[in-house]
């Protein structure tokens, strides 16, 4: 139930994004202000008593930092992304990643693969080639390809640094709170940014950009929070969690694509998507499968 609930609220931040350019609400300012809506859920959410003190103090904390740090780095690299190489390019770059907290959870856990999850893995990175190809050809200049790679790294890096924080800094208590801590901190340096920014071009306080950022910033929260509380899951690993989870994101994202907005898939969206299907039942249930065979 987690890990639907982490599918579901992730999903939505792409359906969010997509009505942010229908109704012309500035991206960067939305997404900064959407990271401080986080954290205030966060807050709320935290059942357990804290002294905001304390918080320095805890051993994942420099960790919270630096994941805010790259919240926002990776953002403008998959805005810039998107721009230069399109959508699609960054949306396989930063589900690709799935494989470094894959690889991570394998060689620094130990933990155990079959065959059957190896193969759904394999296929797993098929599908989210294939649901996002787009028919046009992409001209841009030669520096901007190395862009989908930061993305790959950077993404990857966040996933498998959440997972670390989870196993070995955390008890379940306090999930609430380190997922402030996190949002909190990129809020901080998108603040930085905006700032250094605001040098060139002056910052226009806009309803619809901080109607837009509490939009976002609930499903942001929920996204990270469950994804932490389906990690605690007693008979999956590391890995069959990330790459359900990226692939449903990508093949639910792209249905609600379908449906809402009226989008047109290609033969090779459709083969991806129930490649998706194929692969999300191999990592999930590989291990009844290899019993029952």
């Amino acid at each position: 139930m987690y890990l639907v609930l982490s599918i579901l609220f992730s999903s939505l931040i792409f359906v969010i994004f997509k009505l942010f350019a229908k109704y012309q609400v500035q991206t960067i300012y939305a997404i900064i202000l959407n990271y401080f809506i986080a954290c205030s859920v966060g807050l709320l959410y935290n059942n357990e008593p804290f002294d905001i003190s304390t918080i320095p103090h805890k051993s994942w904390f420099w960790g919270s930092i630096t994941l805010g740090l790259l919240f926002i780095v990776i953002f403008n690299l998959m805005a810039a992304t998107s721009q230069k190489l399109g959508v699609s390019v960054a949306s396989v770059a930063t589900k690709m990643s799935l494989t470094i907290p894959v690889l991570f959870g394998v060689f620094f856990y130990k933990e155990a693969l079959g065959i059957i999850e190896i193969i759904g893995i394999i296929l797993a990175l098929f599908a989210v080639y294939f649901t996002s190809l787009k028919e046009h050809k992409i001209k841009t200049e030669k520096w901007a390809f190395i862009l989908p790679v930061l993305v790959f790294l950077g993404s990857g890096i966040i996933d498998t640094s959440i997972k670390y924080f989870q196993e070995v800094h955390m008890p379940e208590e306090e999930y609430a709170l380190f997922s402030a801590s996190v949002f909190a901190s990129a809020g901080i340096f998108g603040v930085l940014f905006i700032g250094f920014k605001s040098i060139t071009q002056p910052i226009k306080v806009n309803l619809k950009n901080v109607i837009g950022g509490i939009c976002l910033g609930v499903p942001n929260y929920f996204s990270i929070y469950f994804l932490l509380k389906a990690l605690q899951h007693p008979t999956w690993n590391s890995a069959s969690v990330f790459t359900i989870n990226n692939v449903a994101i990508v093949m639910f994202s792209t249905l609600l694509g379908i449906i809402l907005f009226k989008e047109r898939l290609t033969i090779k969206n459709w083969f991806g998507i129930g490649m998706a299907v194929l692969s999300i039942i191999l990592v999930a249930f590989g291990q009844q499968l290899m019993n029952f065979l």
